[in-house]
């Protein structure tokens, strides 16, 4: 069985509170039972965790390289300035896949970098919880094809 870490970065707490024409009225706690029934499909154990810390981020980056086989990152602000995210995530040499439940090319001028997108193996954004929905299906398919399984 496979192991993911879904791993909120700032402010994501807040989600159903937090800018709800942005983000989303779905609250941060169902949006997590969604992704862990989602990732159950693929027969996936599925771990969540938040921290608005950019140094806690970054430890729970370094144990997931020994304790899962991939993780699915909303780095919130941090995508776009973090290089010490950044760097932890090259570290680890396991995928790990940017998320972002808003479409960060259409916001602020400053929200269109992402620091941590040359070393993940993918970027979603733009599409609310669904984003993480696509990370895991994003994860499944990219060891399926690892395996040599005969594609969908």
């Amino acid at each position: 069985m496979k192991k993911i870490l879904v791993i909120h970065g700032p402010n994501l707490n807040l989600l159903g509170e937090r800018e709800p024409g942005v983000y989303g009225t779905d609250t941060f706690e169902s949006i997590n039972n969604e992704i862990i029934e989602h990732a159950m499909k693929y027969e996936f154990h599925c771990d969540v965790y938040q921290s608005n810390h950019e140094g806690e981020i970054i430890d729970k980056l370094h144990l997931a390289r020994k304790n899962y086989d991939g993780v699915i990152l909303n780095a919130g602000a941090y995508t776009h300035y973090s290089y010490a995210i950044r760097d932890a995530i090259a570290a680890i040499k396991i995928p790990v896949v940017e998320v972002h439940l808003s479409n960060i090319h259409s916001r602020d001028e400053f929200r269109h970098t992402s620091v941590i997108a040359p070393v993940c193996v993918g970027q979603i954004s733009g599409f609310g919880k669904y984003s993480y929905y696509m990370a895991v299906d994003a994860l499944y398919y990219k060891w399926k094809n690892e395996s040599g399984a005969d594609n969908d």
